[in-house]
């Protein structure tokens, strides 16, 4: 598989993050220990555990459960499974300010696709997957995916906001990768500085966690140091180029999300 490239600003300056308007976190977004004690993973094409959570009936219950038993139970399972880093998002609205269409999401990274099927395969993966019922009232979408960016780490300082773009199966899926790879990538890279993200990660959905055929394609995360960062980003010209350039490709559809880590 063709990898794709990351982008990262020239200039270095310090990641100060907010995870809301006007730099308060959200009173609900618990920090999450499952992400802070995951090491960061060795460079080169990573597989990632992904789990999309539909929003559930209860978002309080939710939060509890996840916060006081189930990121806990990640945590103590993390060696048995081999995961090198997690981290956990949540979304706040949709680019255009609507609903969005998931609450949360939560990655696990491992080394490899094998580490990865490896890790899947564990007892200590199958409590995990287990425990998913006792709270994920909506539903949710488990699938694997593979890097095809370059291997980022893991964010430091204060959570970063995220601009999410969850691409469905486009009709023609060898169309969609030429115009991604031609087209898409190097107009959102020429436009880095001007829309203001410190990093891309760009991954490609293989499969449904039980082994069947995704049920989503793609995924491209663009980090903003803040939320302000972000909104700024997201309202400058250069990204309304980007976005603009969708429907070019796009033809399985999207869903455009404002997410914030939850670390």
């Amino acid at each position: 598989m063709r990898r794709l490239p990351s982008w990262r600003l020239v200039t270095p300056f310090a990641l100060l993050a907010a995870c809301g308007p006007a730099g308060d976190k959200p009173a609900d977004a618990p920090a999450d220990s499952a992400a802070a004690a995951a090491p960061a993973g060795p460079p080169g094409p990573q597989a990632i555990v992904t789990v999309i959570y539909n929003m559930p009936k209860d978002t309080a219950a939710f939060e509890k459960y996840y916060r006081d038993v189930h990121l806990p139970l990640v945590s103590a399972n993390q060696q048995e499974i081999g995961f090198t880093r997690a981290d956990l998002t949540k979304f706040t609205k949709s680019l255009d300010g609507k609903k969005p269409a998931y609450y949360r999401q939560a990655e696990l990274y491992f080394p490899s696709l094998d580490a990865a099927k490896k890790g899947m395969a564990t007892p200590g993966f199958k409590k995990v997957g287990d425990d998913l019922a006792n709270f994920a009232s909506g539903g949710l979408t488990g699938l694997l995916a593979v890097e095809t960016s370059d291997a980022t780490e893991a964010s430091d300082g204060e959570p970063m906001a995220i601009a999410t773009v969850i691409y469905k199966t486009p009709k023609d899926t060898a169309a969609f990768e030429k115009y991604y790879a031609e087209t898409h990538i190097p107009l959102v890279g020429a436009n880095q500085q001007e829309i203001g993200f410190t990093k891309a990660e760009l991954t490609r959905f293989e499969s449904n966690l039980d082994g069947s055929a995704p049920a989503l394609y793609r995924q491209a995360e663009l980090y903003f140091p803040s939320m302000a960062a972000l909104e700024k980003g997201t309202a400058t010209a250069g990204f309304k180029k980007v976005a603009g350039d969708l429907p070019n490709f796009a033809t399985g559809g999207l869903d455009g999300l404002v997410a914030v880590e939850t670390r």
